[in-house]
């Protein structure tokens, strides 16, 4: 018990020193802010999704299989329009030397043949009607051939060559009159039973009821093609499948036989790996109109792999390009990021050398420089950057160079709201006795601006910057989603969202717009929740 007593004794004797262990641990500025800010539950949350967004962004765009711009494709079977057949139940007109038989001479000359007379006269020019058959006449002026009206078509076998009058007219003469031969200027010709016109063994045209007329401007549909075509369709079938045997490509003339009989006279282009198949399926189509039928032909198209649903290949589906679009988002976040830190930057460094020199010397250089601020705040930043952006896009600008400028654009405009703020803390700030001291001590102007003030700023700095990261990425997405800041091959969230333009898109596939979405909204409010959580922890009075 004695022994107790003098222990206590001792320890209430004994002396501390100043580098004892036990000590009270006394925390540093940088320490107190840290561990209020980590006390704040909310701005942890910004700084966690903060994280999250950077390792997405950087190192997600690195592992990723794909390139923010490459494409993907598939093959897709297509029903399009391929050619039309019109069945001509009337009369077609044809006149001898241009302007002898006029679209005015035409409509009397079916009136007369429609009333069964055998004269008419327009403009004191008198007519005669011959009929040679029901489905052909000839039109006469002074004893003089000036037209005909047929029925029946000559058509050139090769789909290219323009057939004369004389070649016409004599080729429906014989064949209205039963006749296998006929003669047009100093050649012979022979009429088979198809109605194939034939120069020696060689058929050169041919008379038939129906006009078979393909779509494409570069693609000539052969006779054989046609003829079975005809009979299809005269036989009431709604399916018409051809198989060619002679696909063939003309080395000399660079020209490929397709599987309808058609010559194309392009460049070939490349297409995915495979035979060529010599056998082609067409749906046949009646029109409103009973003479006509639309030909669908069933195409394997190679197009862009477009608007695919979210898949094993594709966790979050393709864009309209056929483009990955996780790589995209990883990818626009990298640039978003990027832009909204460059343009914080700029905007702090100008804010921090005007508004220190301003608030340091006072009177006409603070003048000189508010009244530019004010410039600044009048300037309509919007319509300014939508003008630029036309222009760049006008001048065809490079995508990397127009990245830059929007930064610097962005910068310049920005820095006048922290050029105020360093203003007015510097104003209270120079009056203190520490400036008093720096002055006495002959520390030179710009040390005592920037060694002395301006860090005793940077604290509302830090948080005014924070804050206004978030408006920096919300105006570069909007000018992307306009088209007027980022463009291919760059992603940045804006331009994806800009896929969006028709309701259609809007409504069917949210992959396109959700995700890019999201992550700008909680990008942004990440940004807002860490500066709220800077200020409450640089100035812990305010929540008082």
């Amino acid at each position: 018990m004695k022994k107790q007593v003098e222990n206590e004794k001792k320890d209430r004797n004994e002396q501390y020193s100043l580098n004892d262990d036990r000590r009270v641990k006394v925390l540093s500025p940088g320490q107190l802010v840290a561990k209020r800010f980590f006390r704040n539950r909310l701005a942890v949350t910004g700084l966690s999704i903060l994280v999250f967004m950077f390792v997405f962004s950087f190192i997600g765009g690195l592992i990723s299989p794909y390139s923010q711009d490459q494409f993907f494709y598939r093959n897709e079977l297509l029903n399009r329009e391929f050619a039309a057949v019109t069945e001509n139940k009337e009369f077609r007109y044809m006149e001898a030397e241009k302007g002898s038989f006029g679209s005015a001479v035409n409509a009397q000359a079916f009136l007369a043949i429609s009333q069964g007379r055998t004269e008419f006269s327009y403009k004191d020019v008198n007519y005669t009607v011959e009929p040679q058959h029901d489905d052909l006449y000839t039109i006469l002026s002074d004893g003089k051939v000036v037209g005909i009206a047929y029925k029946d078509v000559v058509r050139s076998s090769s789909g290219s060559e323009s057939l004369s009058f004389d070649f016409t007219y004599n080729a429906l003469l014989a064949y209205t009159s039963n006749q296998t031969s006929f003669s047009s200027g100093d050649k012979s010709y022979t009429i088979d039973e198809t109605g194939g016109i034939l120069e020696g063994n060689q058929e050169v045209a041919y008379i038939s009821r129906f006009v078979v007329e393909a779509k494409m401007p570069d693609i000539a549909l052969s006779r054989d093609f046609k003829e079975k075509l005809i009979v299809a369709i005269q036989n009431g079938e709604t399916e018409f499948t051809y198989t060619d045997e002679s696909l063939i490509l003309d080395e000399e003339e660079g020209q490929t036989e397709d599987e309808t009989g058609g010559i194309h006279t392009d460049d070939p282009v490349e297409e995915p790996e495979g035979e060529k198949n010599a056998t082609a399926t067409y749906l046949i189509e009646r029109s409103q109109n009973q003479d006509n039928w639309i030909i669908r032909q069933e195409q394997v198209s190679y197009q862009y792999d477009k608007y695919s649903f979210p898949s094993k290949t594709h966790l979050l589906g393709t864009d309209k390009y056929g483009m990955d679009m996780l790589t995209r988002l990883m990818y626009g976040g990298r640039v978003s990021l990027v832009i909204g830190f460059i343009v914080v930057i700029i905007e702090t460094a100008l804010g921090i050398i005007m508004g220190g020199i301003s608030g340091y010397f006072g009177g006409w250089v603070d003048n000189l420089i508010m009244r530019l601020v004010d410039i600044f705040y009048c300037i309509p930043s919007t319509p300014m950057l939508i003008i630029l952006g036309a222009a760049m896009d006008a001048a065809r600008v490079d995508p990397m160079i127009r990245m830059v400028y929007l930064m610097l654009i962005l910068g310049f405009l920005g820095w006048a709201g922290i050029a105020r703020l360093v203003r007015g803390q510097i104003l209270s700030l120079r009056e203190q006795e520490f400036m008093t001291a720096t002055e006495a001590c002959g520390i030179s102007v710009r040390h005592r601006i920037f060694k002395h003030l301006i860090p005793n700023v940077m604290p509302q700095l830090i948080v005014q910057c924070t804050m206004s990261l978030g408006g920096v990425i919300i105006t570069e997405a909007t000018l992307s989603f306009l088209g007027l800041g980022v463009k291919f091959p760059f992603a940045s969230w804006g331009n994806i969202i800009n896929d969006v333009n028709n309701t259609f898109v809007l409504t069917n596939y949210w992959f396109i717009w959700i995700p890019a979405s999201v992550l700008l909204l909680l990008t942004v409010l990440a940004f807002n929740l860490v500066g709220d959580g800077l200020r409450d922890a640089f100035d812990p009075k305010m929540k008082r």
